[in-house]
């Protein structure tokens, strides 16, 4: 049940595989006989300066995954420099994850029907550190998850989502279908939209980036709301089906910001190589979802650090082969996609 949860996506689940799948078809543009004997691939991000341009992705219920869960997360971003995103429904609190040490971290929200909770979920989030709010969007009512119906998913009895412990905002029980379905209808507010993005702005002076964006009307109006940055997510496939690939719709996306905010890429990135073809389209950073929960449940912390560290090392390398020294090197004539032109070669 645990492991289909994580790894799932939604009805044919096209986009699942597209994620990966797309990534195949954009191809390096490699330059040579450049000095890379010293190579920074560190970056700012909302002006964190981290030690490479890839992050943790909000995913939910960790503990599920391991016994430490989102503790092992937190440690293991921290010890890699990097930034780890909390999500809404941890199954470890704001505070508990401040508890674990010093570290750059975003607390991802889901927006409740009561709006004292959110209120509550936010001001506990920045008192306990947290530098931005990684609003997710796409999620008005859950996708269908067939393999949780399946299943007939609940929360492991041991575990309690962390951030609402004395909230009565009910529990993700078994029912006839998907218990997180069942939770989601009673308690995420479909009536969603753009008011509500200026609304949180009037609640918290953190940043507030928008995730769950595969258009550029919703970039232009993301801009417009006053969002501090825009995440390009369709939640791990796991929402709306035969939506595209996350790293199909990112230039669009960032065409469309026109670099009045950082983009990140979330979804599908597997290797080094990923995150710089996504860097080459234009992304500020990653997000890494599955590949963290996948270490976590094999070894904890180490298990995260190792994703970490391999994400580092492959991507540092494929910097090192495509002839770039610097995030700022790496550019669209890297690499060619399925919907450039033919090109035309410079007359030498």
């Amino acid at each position: 049940m645990v492991y289909d949860y994580y790894a799932s996506g939604a009805e044919d689940q096209w986009t699942l595989h597209e994620n990966r799948n797309a990534f195949s078809r954009i191809l390096f543009r490699p330059r040579i006989l450049v000095d890379v004997s010293n190579i920074d691939i560190t970056t700012t991000i909302m002006g964190y300066k981290i030690s490479m341009p890839i992050m943790v992705a909000p995913t939910a219920m960790q503990k599920m995954a391991h016994p430490e869960g989102e503790f092992a997360t937190a440690r293991a971003a921290s010890a890699a420099g990097t930034i780890m995103t909390l999500s809404s429904w941890g199954t470890s609190s704001v505070e508990e994850v401040a508890s674990t040490g010093p570290g750059t971290r975003f607390f991802q929200l889901y927006v409740f029907k009561d709006r004292n909770v959110v209120k509550q979920l936010v001001r506990r989030a920045e008192k306990a550190g947290f530098k931005a709010i990684a609003l997710t969007v796409d999620t008005p009512r859950l996708g269908r998850r067939e393999a949780d119906i399946k299943n007939r998913f609940a929360l492991p009895s041991n575990l309690t989502l962390k951030n609402f412990e004395g909230l009565d905002l009910g529990t993700i029980d078994k029912t006839n279908d998907s218990g997180l379905a069942s939770y989601v209808a009673g308690q995420v507010d479909r009536s969603l939209n753009w008011e509500d993005v200026k609304w949180l702005q009037t609640i918290t002076k953190l940043p507030i980036l928008v995730k769950g964006v595969l258009t550029a009307e919703d970039a232009k109006l993301s801009v417009q709301a006053g969002a501090a940055g825009i995440i390009v997510s369709n939640h791990g496939a796991r929402q709306l089906d035969y939506v595209p690939a996350t790293i199909m719709a990112l230039e669009e996306v960032v065409k469309a910001a026109e670099g009045k905010v950082p983009v990140f890429l979330d979804g599908g990135i597997r290797r080094g190589t990923d995150v710089f073809k996504a860097l080459a389209l234009g992304a500020s950073g990653v997000f890494i979802g599955r590949p963290v929960i996948y270490g976590l449940a094999a070894d904890g912390e180490r298990g995260v650090r190792k994703v970490l560290q391999m994400l580092h090392d492959e991507f540092e390398l494929t910097m090192a082969l495509s002839g770039c020294r610097s995030i700022k090197e790496i550019t669209r004539a890297h690499i060619t996609t399925p919907w450039d032109g033919p090109r035309v070669s410079p007359r030498l």
